[in-house]
């Protein structure tokens, strides 16, 4: 593509050079620059782009795009300079672009909120699926093009990278993506450029305040989706919203969209319910209440939670006009979402569930799940111990929320290591110990606590305080197969660490 074509779609963009050039691709990432590229130089979190444009030049890029503001680190003698006043919404624009416009050539479905955006995801997918379509997923357990899954290195890509994935989508004739949309996401503007066509608000619960200014601020990136819905799109698909109506922030949410709005709930009115809600362990039935008609529902998907992330899914696809035996057939379909209450199971007498839950409104309904299900369909005596820590270099206001959440519906709480990164693990592990402290006394004198910093042993701790009938939660990496300490990166998977525990146990028995 001609860069004088490719530029065409900025916004008064100032030109320094010839632009009859042709540009082989566009990249942001200055270690991946070669001959033919046109740079983006986009501002991060921990470096500015602005400081390689002299270097990249240097090694072959046809230009390089800056901000106005940027300062005067350009070599005069530069060849080809286009400066803008934000180089994100260029990036996103140029990509845009340049991959063909992929998002207006399938349908585009977007799930955003605290909790619940992978399971529902999933669910989407599998019913698609059921329909015969062909589907793409972007999401955090991975980037699915076709037959082959690549690792995500972000729940939502950055939007060069988005577009690139999309125009795969587009070859390997892909005619629905869904894909989980990240509050960053939204903030940052990587998928300004995406025509959605229908978009899905799970819920709001505090998170990512390390990124956030505040709860507004998050909840106002998220709402960015539904403002946006709909609008300068050129497709044919149905358009349609799909609002948790349980959740507080719901009226917020339609009252920025334009189009056509479903609200789920289970314990409001709205647009889709749920009737005769049976749960346990082995899933959930329920008589799903729709605009389209009643109809029964089995999953094996288990928790209350659940029930509305099937709702959310069943509100997408009638939106497009998918039948409901084979809604109730795709839900049937899916059999594990990877590290959402994923058992783990090697012939022992107590159930070892391994969860992503990481935030004080996951890790709450995930033991109230876990309580109910032990109630009604296992030993009442039986117990729950819960093993979790918490992320370093993240939002710290919620760690001792989440310390109190797991004492307050744990019969044993061992604290460990989650994904230190660069902070020290027992001063993360304190902080959640201080909400711990801050309960009521009669319940942490009930439950008690260890801390064991060291996470497999943690794990391993758990399973050999267990016994018959009881339950052990390990909570917040859920299908996460690494641990970030310091800069480092390393292989840790609590499924894999949990089976060889419970196979040792089995050893000693």
């Amino acid at each position: 593509m001609k860069l004088s074509e490719l530029i065409s779609v900025l916004d008064h963009p100032k030109v320094k050079g010839k632009l009859d050039c042709e540009v082989a691709g566009l990249t942001y990432d200055s270690r991946g620059i070669a001959p033919g590229l046109l740079f983006v130089a986009i501002r991060g979190l921990h470096q500015d782009g602005h400081q390689f444009v002299n270097q990249v030049m240097a090694q072959g890029a046809v230009g390089v795009v800056v901000e106005n503001d940027c300062p005067d680190v350009l070599s005069q003698t530069l060849s080809r300079i286009i400066r803008v006043k934000d180089t994100r919404r260029a990036l996103s624009v140029l990509a845009h672009q340049f991959y063909g416009k992929p998002s207006h050539q399938m349908g585009m479905i977007g799930v955003t909120g605290t909790n619940g955006k992978t399971t529902t995801t999933y669910l989407i997918r599998g019913i698609l699926e059921a329909a015969g379509k062909k589907v793409g997923l972007l999401g955090t357990t991975g980037y699915h093009v076709g037959l082959e899954v690549l690792p995500a290195l972000h729940t939502t890509p950055e939007s060069l990278d988005l577009h690139r994935l999309l125009a795969e989508m587009v070859q390997a004739a892909i005619e629905y993506t869904v894909m989980e949309v990240s509050s960053h996401a939204l903030a940052l503007g990587r998928v300004s450029d995406c025509a959605f066509d229908v978009a899905v608000y799970t819920n709001l619960s505090q998170d990512h305040l390390d990124f956030h200014k505040d709860m507004e601020d998050y909840f106002k990136a998220k709402q960015k989706l539904f403002s946006e819905l709909g609008i300068g799109n050129p497709k044919s698909f149905p358009r349609r919203a799909v609002v948790n109506g349980d959740d507080p922030k719901a009226s917020q949410v339609i009252a920025v969209t334009q189009v056509p709005c479903w609200t789920y709930a289970t314990d409001k009115q709205a647009d889709l319910t749920a009737e005769r809600i049976q749960i346990d362990f082995e899933g959930i039935r329920f008589l799903a209440v729709t605009p389209q008609g009643k109809f029964e529902i089995q999953s094996v998907l288990t928790g209350r939670y659940n029930v509305s992330n099937i709702l959310a899914a069943i509100g997408v696809v009638l939106s497009q006009d998918i039948p409901i035996p084979v809604i109730q057939k795709g839900i049937k379909n899916v059999r594990q979402v990877p590290g959402r209450f994923e058992k783990v199971q090697e012939g022992q007498d107590f159930l070892v569930i391994v969860d992503y839950a990481h935030t004080e409104d996951a890790l709450r309904k995930l033991l109230l799940a876990v309580q109910e299900l032990r109630q009604s369909t296992l030993s009442p005596e039986g117990r729950v111990l819960t093993v979790f820590g918490c992320g370093g270099d993240r939002d710290r206001g919620k760690r001792p929320k989440i310390g109190q959440v797991a004492v307050g519906l744990s019969d044993c709480v061992i604290l460990t290591s989650d994904n230190p990164r660069t902070e020290d693990h027992m001063a993360i592990i304190r902080e959640i110990e201080a909400g711990i402290k801050q309960g009521p006394d009669t319940r942490r004198q009930r439950a008690g606590y260890f801390i064991i910093p060291d996470r497999a042993e943690a794990i391993e701790k758990a399973i050999g305080l267990a016994r018959r009938g009881d339950i052990v939660v390990i909570a917040g990496k859920g299908h996460e197969d690494y641990q970030i300490v310091g800069p480092h990166k390393i292989h840790f998977d609590d499924r894999e660490v949990a089976r060889v525990a419970l196979r040792r146990l089995k050893a000693k028995s």
